[in-house]
Parts: C-alpha cells; sequence; structure tokens
C-alpha cells in the first residue's frame, strides 16, 4: 500500500501525518509555520517529495452543518494547487472535529493543548488521516478487526 500524506491546512500552520506502507499506522509530523498559499504548497511538495508519499489527503473543514464556508474553499483551492505542484492524487476528507479530538486525546494523557496549537495541528492530522485510512479499508470491504 503507498504512503498517504494527510495535510490540516490552515492559513498559518499546516498539521501532517503520514501512514505507514501497510496502510495501518498514522504518524505526526512537525508542523510547519508558514505564510501564505505559495509557501505552503511549496514546503508540502517538498514533504510529499521527501516521503515519496504517492497520495494526499486534505482536510475539507466543513461546518457541523455539513456545508462549505471561506475555510472550506481556502483548503479545496490550496488542494488544486498542491496537485498541480506535485503531480498524485490529491483528495479532501471531511475533518469536522478533529482538532476536538486531538485536544482530547492530548488531555488523556496528560498533556496542555492551550499554547500548543502546533501540536492540535498534528494531531488533527493523525485525526484526519486514521478517518482516510478507515474510508479506504472500508472500500476496500475489509472486516474490522478490532
Amino acid at each position: 500500500m503507498p504512503r498517504i500524506l494527510a495535510v490540516d491546512w490552515g492559513e498559518r500552520r499546516i498539521g501532517l501525518a503520514v501512514s505507514d506502507a501497510l496502510g495501518i499506522l498514522a504518524t505526526g509530523l512537525p508542523t510547519l509555520e508558514i505564510r501564505g498559499e505559495a509557501e505552503a504548497v511549496a514546503r508540502v511538495a517538498d514533504t510529499i517529495r521527501e516521503l515519496e508519499a504517492d497520495s494526499v489527503v486534505v482536510g475539507l473543514p466543513l461546518t457541523l452543518a455539513g456545508e462549505k464556508g471561506a475555510a472550506a474553499i481556502a483548503a479545496e483551492r490550496f488542494a488544486v494547487s498542491l496537485r498541480g505542484a506535485c503531480g498524485i492524487p490529491v483528495a479532501l476528507h471531511d475533518e469536522r472535529l478533529t482538532s476536538a479530538l486531538s485536544q482530547r486525546r492530548m488531555r488523556e494523557r496528560g498533556e496542555k493543548s492551550r499554547g500548543r496549537k502546533g501540536k492540535v495541528d498534528q494531531g488533527a492530522a493523525v485525526v484526519l488521516l486514521e478517518g482516510w485510512l478507515a474510508k479506504l479499508k472500508y472500500e476496500r470491504g475489509e472486516e474490522s478487526s478490532e
């Protein structure tokens, strides 16, 4: 199975996670601090090349009602730019509540999330990738081993 890079896109920070070669585990990567979409595309494309990722999933920040707002439109624009820059498949996946789950996991581990937005973004990318991997597994018709 190819390695997949997950991107929790934001205007100032980008959380990243990568799958293992078997598509089972999602591992957080250092959060990128960026200034603008062009820098974001370039740095994520560099990460794709370094990791030899075969595809990317970008979080689509829909509203709780499932509608697209300004953030979702910006994420879609970023995904299109990234696809053009790296030439590999770039999918969008609903990222609702990934940051909340990331913060919850941090609290459960005894970590503070306040003032650690980069760590929250990294965790959100992990949650996004876990959801994407589960979706792919379901689409392949594989039974859950849990």
